[in-house]
């Protein structure tokens, strides 16, 4: 965990409405990727790890027998289940209210685990360690995440071939953030001042992982957006959650509309999908003892 900060219920509270909406997209053919890669054949079990509202688990949920994501945010778990009612796939999937820390949760064994820009917020060495003694033997783990970085911006051109929008002014929306809440990063109750950790390979290594295997799904597709798209991306983002801004949530919504409207007369911004990159571990037949009784006798 992050030195100084304690993950507390408040990180993601009331962004849930907005995530589908203001988060962009994961690149097209990132399942059809995911089901070649993992050879998927509707069988198995997949858990998703820090689900969100199902972006990820709705997606692959097809690939397979049952889906279980799993979320510590109440709005999260609720937008999941109306997205699996929506799309027809509510009978072969779970959605579990829960820290990833308190995995297993008697929830059984699984093919395939996958995180979806999600693993940073956790206790990375006690999930990764959980999560290969739910995976069953030859079971794979996915990391899956925008690849940065991702230039998702279109130069505005007004001329035949080119965009007529400007892109969304993500630096201006980030001075309008600090000013309403200050320098430091928020997350939750607490700040981070240097941001989440990263080192997602070391850990996965530590707990009996072997690979990754590296596979990039390609973006660039043109993405267009509204003022509401953008608000909607601010309040979905942990650093800017609604409930943070208190009293001052109309105001600070109100002045960024204005922003957004100064922007672009029209209400529309141009960018593009940024490129999905995926990690695949797989499970180690020798646990992380094992492995490093092997790593010292080899050294």
């Amino acid at each position: 965990m992050v030195a100084g900060w304690e993950w507390d219920e408040t990180l993601f509270l009331g962004t849930a409405p907005y995530y589908r909406r203001g988060r962009p997209p994961y690149a097209p053919g990132l399942a059809d990727v995911l089901a070649d890669v993992l050879e998927l054949d509707g069988r198995g079990r997949l858990i998703d790890v820090g689900c969100g509202p199902g972006t990820l688990a709705l997606s692959l949920a097809h690939a397979f027998r049952e889906t279980v994501g799993v979320d510590p945010d109440a709005g999260m778990i609720a937008e999941a289940e109306r997205g699996a009612a929506g799309t027809g796939v509510a009978g072969r999937t779970r959605w579990v209210r829960a820290r990833a820390e308190e995995l297993p949760l008697g929830l059984g064994t699984f093919t395939v685990a996958t995180f979806g820009q999600s693993f940073h917020w956790m206790d990375q060495d006690r999930v990764a360690a959980a999560i290969r003694d739910l995976l069953r033997p030859g079971g794979a783990l996915a990391h899956v995440a925008d690849l940065k970085p991702a230039d998702r911006s279109v130069t505005p051109v007004s001329s035949v071939g080119g965009s007529p929008y400007p892109t969304v002014p993500d630096a201006a929306i980030g001075a309008l953030v600090r000013e309403y809440l200050g320098p430091v990063r928020r997350a939750g109750r607490g700040v981070l001042p240097h941001g989440t950790p990263g080192g997602e390979a070391a850990v996965f290594a530590r707990a009996g992982f072997s690979g990754p295997e590296r596979h990039v799904v390609p973006g660039g597709q043109p993405l267009e957006r509204t003022v509401d798209d953008a608000v909607a991306g601010v309040f979905s983002m942990s650093f800017s959650a609604p409930h943070l801004f208190g009293a001052r949530r109309d105001a600070f919504e109100a002045d960024l509309r204005r922003l957004l409207w100064r922007a672009s007369s029209s209400g529309r911004f141009s960018g593009r999908v940024p490129s999905t990159e995926v990690r695949v571990w797989r499970k180690s037949p020798a646990g992380p003892a094992s492995q490093s009784s092997q790593s010292s006798q080899s050294s």
